[in-house]
């Protein structure tokens, strides 16, 4: 049974994308992780606002004291107010105090939650989405996004809103000292709000494009680290190299962009409110001289402008990381918002003894991102294991072994058909006692940064989350069990034993030390069903589908990792009996040509009956090569040459890396290379 996706018809075009939000209507979304902390939040607004009002308090003061002592010269009332702007100016910095004391330790909470939020949905998306997305992209939303996003709720917002209603009673504060003044320096103002309208147009895409481009060079980087091994053996360190450089001059010509746009919006920012302050104080003079305004009031103005000052020009740098927090608001909720299709059932059904009877019934699947006019990777297959059977799925690369094996644990959902555990539809089981039955050992034996112990018994929280003495004790006989079954004794000579912290994905072990211990990993589940990918044997596990091209690449490998093979001795004479070989079973067949005519096609025959043929095929290799050579003879060669092309090239393997570490530099050093 094959079924195919219908091809798309122009006459049902797609869906338009949906409209993007407004930057308050996608800031907003944060709320539900900022709600608990909102409080503390307000508390630190209202101290960054109460410290705003006391510093245009200050100018207030400043009037009274040029109005009053300094015009009358009555130095009496001078300390007055020189303490009272002391007073005002401590105010003002235990309110700044408070306002980071308020703000700093809740924002880091929302960072929290919101990074376990997504940490959540990440295991609990389904291996499609983890296959459409890159690593580095998902690190940086949940490091560089997050940690900004907590910068803005606790700095950016707090300011922007504080600094937004400080210039409101700024402006009323300087048009009740004189209205012409006030206007003249808030019409000055009209033009920034204009440009940081359209900078928010411009910056928006050019900070969503840069941290995209992150979340690429964190990817390259993740890539590069996690394949170092592959990039030294080919030699493409320098390719690796370049291709990163690439990105990085990406991001610099990004971020050369958005310091071209931040720069453009400062350079109006300082300006304008330059040019406001000149014309305020021509008029401002002019007003004075004509009576219509105090010297007090004209000093006042300027000190309260001068407080206005600041937030004025932050609003420059505040737009900017309210719509880079945009565009990190953006990238976390792409996560979130991401549909999970393999679900738990509304109604799900429990296996109560399972026995590991696993049927695939007429399945079918297709990857996504299939071309809709081919037929799935499995079409219409049908299968039944039963309760300890041990079966061995052969077939050639890209048939569809592994996708199988990943349909029986739902890391996909079929596309048609079903598969049965017990005959029960495993999509009427929940994930969990799903995955509790049936256990996986995959090729790749990824293991994680914890002890040996951490790592073996993952699969086991029943015996690790429970703190009673006999869960300890079962934990201890189930992992001596598994690594006694996968054949991993090493452990005990490890350093610490079983709670040696065996590194970063399990790096400081051998290749098949780690497939050892993801076999008891696997063991020590305790699963009805074993999955087990074909591990043991690394790369040679897939020579009878690969052909002879994956012995040549890993040939290749292990002679650039341990110099040239060409210079190990063993190897070298290994390629001897190999050539000596092929040359004597050549010997072999031209002899039986030479001599058909006399029956030395029926060699056998004229091996054991002594005859003709025989004795006339040593005479052919006396007249033409000179000496003496028998049928039997140059076959017995044949085949010990093939043996000791075997045993040469095997003890040229088990010395390398043992014994001689590069076979380049151990030739030059007894002079069987040439020095460089």
């Amino acid at each position: 049974m094959s079924t195919t996706a219908p091809a798309a018809s122009s006459a049902h075009p797609a869906p338009p994308a949906p409209a993007r939000l407004s930057t308050a209507r996608a800031l907003a979304r944060i709320l539900p992780y900022a709600k608990p902390a909102m409080p503390w939040i307000y508390a630190g607004m209202v101290a960054a606002l109460l410290a705003g009002v006391i510093a245009l308090a200050i100018p207030l003061v400043l009037q009274s004291l040029v109005d009053g002592p300094l015009a009358t010269g009555d130095p009496s009332q001078i300390w007055p107010a020189a303490i009272a702007v002391l007073v005002l100016g401590i105010l003002e910095a235990v309110f700044i105090a408070l306002r980071r004391f308020f703000v700093l330790t809740p924002g880091t909470h929302i960072e929290a939650r919101m990074r376990n939020g997504l940490y959540a949905q990440l295991q609990d998306l389904p291996v499609a989405f983890h296959d459409r997305w890159q690593s580095g992209q998902l690190l940086s939303r949940a490091v560089s996004d997050l940690n900004l996003i907590r910068r803005w709720l606790s700095f950016g917002f707090v300011l922007l809103i504080v600094n937004g209603i400080t210039i409101v009673i700024g402006f009323v504060v300087l048009f009740s000292w004189s209205f012409w003044l006030g206007l003249l320096f808030f019409a000055m103002s009209v033009p920034l709000w204009i440009y940081g309208y359209l900078f928010e147009q411009k910056y928006s895409v050019i900070a969503r494009r840069a941290q995209d481009q992150q979340g690429d060079l964190a990817t390259a980087v993740e890539e590069s680290v996690h394949g170092i091994r592959v990039l030294k053996a080919f030699g493409r360190g320098k390719h690796s190299l370049l291709k990163f450089a690439e990105q990085a001059e990406l991001l610099r010509a990004t971020e050369i962009d958005k310091a071209k746009a931040i720069a453009g919006i400062w350079f109006w920012l300082v300006l304008i409110p330059d040019v406001a302050f000149a014309l305020c104080l021509l008029g401002g003079v002019a007003l004075a001289a004509n009576g219509e305004l105090s010297v007090g009031e004209l000093f006042a103005f300027f000190a309260t402008a001068t407080v206005l000052r600041f937030p004025i020009e932050s609003i420059g740098f505040l737009l900017a990381m309210t719509y880079d927090t945009r565009a990190a608001t953006d990238r976390f909720f792409e996560v979130l918002d991401e549909v999970n299709t393999i679900t738990d059932p509304a109604a799900p059904v429990s296996i109560e003894a399972p026995i590991g009877r696993l049927t695939f019934d007429n399945v079918v699947f297709r990857y996504q991102d299939a071309p809709a006019d081919q037929p799935g990777i499995l079409d219409g297959v049908t299968l039944e294991l039963e309760p300890g059977e041990t079966m061995a799925l052969v077939g050639v690369t890209g048939s569809g072994k592994t996708t199988m094996t990943a349909l029986a644990t739902r890391l996909y959902d079929v596309t048609d058909g079903r598969v049965l555990l017990d005959g029960v539809d495993i999509r009427d089981l929940t994930r969990e006692e799903l995955r509790r039955h049936i256990a996986m050992a995959f090729e790749d034996a990824t293991l994680f940064s914890a002890s040996v112990r951490d790592n073996v018994l993952l699969g086991r929280p029943d015996l690790t989350e429970d703190p009673s003495a006999e869960a300890a004790a079962e934990a201890e006989r189930v992992l001596a069990e598994a690594l006694d079954i996968a054949q991993a004794d090493f452990v005990h000579s490890l350093p610490d034993g079983v709670d040696t912290t065996v590194g970063e994905e399990g790096l400081s072990l051998s290749g098949g030390q780690r497939q050892r211990l993801a076999l008891a990993r696997a063991v020590a589940a305790n699963p009805v069903l074993g999955l087990i990918r074909p591990i043991l044997m690394g790369s040679w596990s897939e020579a009878v589908p690969y052909g002879i091209f994956t012995h040549l690449d890993w040939t290749n490998n292990f002679s650039l990792v341990y110099g040239n093979l060409f210079y190990n001795p063993f190897h070298a004479l290994s390629i001897v009996f190999l050539y000596g070989s092929a040359l004597l079973f050549a010997m072999h067949g031209a002899t039986i040509l030479a001599v058909s005519r006399f029956g030395g096609d029926r060699e056998l025959e004229q091996i054991a009956d002594r005859g003709t043929a025989s004795e006339r095929a040593a005479l052919f290799w006396r007249w033409t090569m000179g000496f003496n050579a028998t049928m039997e003879g140059i076959h017995r060669w044949a085949w010990w040459f093939a043996i000791l092309v075997t045993l040469t090239g095997g003890i040229g393997i088990l010395l390398t890396g043992t014994v001689v570490d590069n076979w380049y530099v151990w030739a030059q050093e007894h002079g069987y290379a040439p020095m460089n």
